[in-house]
């Protein structure tokens, strides 16, 4: 499989141009020239999101009361959340996926969720450790495969399993991205219990770190030189 993948990547980037024609024989989610836009409606959503939840979850830091803190930094882990459902879905609708979209997105999911769970670790101590070991998992190994799109001519993660099937069901598959962020959090908030939850960053953090092991062997193309 990673050699039949490596042979669709290459195929694809040898024949990389402004043609329109070629760009419509491609299958969605490769792209065959840069991005026409930048600033998208999506791209604007993303911002917005990402400075509300920050600022919702800053807000949490001053708050007088943990109650108070916490319902705070719910409202932020929602807003990352609904906002990055929609800033998707009108990317989608509009056909307004750029890889700048896909590169910003990632980034500032990683942005919104280091606030929230801070932010949780400052007024919860007790669930520090497995705090620790999901950021590790989720602002660390999982940033760079997120990233390491950019790599072959595809739109977005999302679009990964173009390149390899099992690095984007195992990470960017509906279940996975439920898995890796909403099921945590929400695992974290309704129980607090400090060993199921390092249990299963642990488990996650295991999964990336595969993931990133067969990226690795799957070899990230080098860009030709100008």
């Amino acid at each position: 499989m990673i050699e039949v993948a490596r042979e669709r990547v290459a195929a694809v980037a040898s024949t990389r141009s402004d043609d329109a024609e070629q760009q419509a024989g491609l299958a969605h989610g490769w792209v065959s020239g840069p991005d026409v836009r930048v600033l998208t409606a999506a791209s604007v959503i993303t911002v917005v999101r990402t400075l509300v939840a920050v600022a919702l979850g800053l807000a949490a830091a001053a708050a007088e009361t943990s109650d108070g803190a916490l319902r705070l930094l719910i409202a932020s882990l929602v807003t990352y959340w609904i906002g990055d459902i929609l800033d998707g879905a009108v990317a989608r609708w509009r056909d307004h996926e750029t890889r700048f979209g896909g590169v910003l997105d990632v980034v500032c999911d990683r942005a919104c969720a280091l606030v929230f769970y801070v932010g949780v670790a400052w007024h919860l101590p007790g669930l520090v450790v497995p705090v620790g070991v999901y950021l590790l998992e989720f602002a660390v190994v999982d940033l760079v495969l997120s990233l390491a799109f950019v790599a072959w001519p595809v739109l977005s993660p999302n679009y990964f399993y173009l390149v390899d099937r099992a690095i984007w069901r195992w990470n960017w598959s509906k279940t996975a991205k439920a898995v890796n962020s909403a099921a945590f959090a929400l695992l974290l908030l309704l129980t607090e219990n400090v060993w199921l939850c390092t249990a299963i960053a642990a488990v996650l953090l295991v999964l990336k770190v595969a993931s990133l092991v067969r990226l690795v062997r799957l070899g990230i193309p080098v860009p030709g030189v100008a």
